[in-house]
């Protein structure tokens, strides 16, 4: 039981350092190349309107997310959002490839070099993650609780 634990947490910590590699390298691609990031979301059918925001909120985002994953108190906040933050970029190619003449990629670095397909397929590995990573740390949460004096 405590091997199968113990195997259950360092899965759970490697999914949060993926996910601090991915958010850290995402957002430093992003403000590397930020004119063309902005370009690029200004040029969005879904987002133009607020390019200019989405294009600093993303990367603060993607490091504020990838901070609280560093501290263990809030990496169940850190599931949550890295959760929320990838499906809504998962949503947003979706709805992008299904409704729109023009496709715009945002993605930096290695993520450009990916086409549509393998990227809704990277977003969903990456999603089902953070769900397992989620549903661990929420389930150890709740034992330390219920085991606390």
């Amino acid at each position: 039981m405590k091997s199968s634990k113990a195997s259950l947490h360092f899965i759970t910590k490697t999914i949060g350092t993926i996910y601090i590699i991915l958010f850290v390298y995402a957002a430093t691609s992003k403000l590397i190349d930020f004119n063309e990031f902005r370009i690029q979301l200004g040029q969005s059918p879904i987002l133009t309107a607020y390019a200019d925001w989405v294009a600093w909120g993303i990367p603060l985002l993607e490091l504020a997310l990838a901070g609280l994953f560093l501290v263990p108190k809030y990496t169940l906040y850190a599931f949550y959002g890295s959760f929320t933050l990838m499906t809504m970029f998962t949503t947003y190619i979706v709805l992008v490839l299904n409704f729109s003449d023009y496709i715009p990629c945002s993605c930096g670095g290695v993520l450009e070099d990916l086409g549509w397909t393998e990227h809704i397929v990277f977003n969903l590995v990456l999603t089902i993650m953070v769900i397992f990573g989620t549903i661990h740390t929420e389930r150890h949460l709740a034992t330390f609780k219920t085991t606390a004096p």
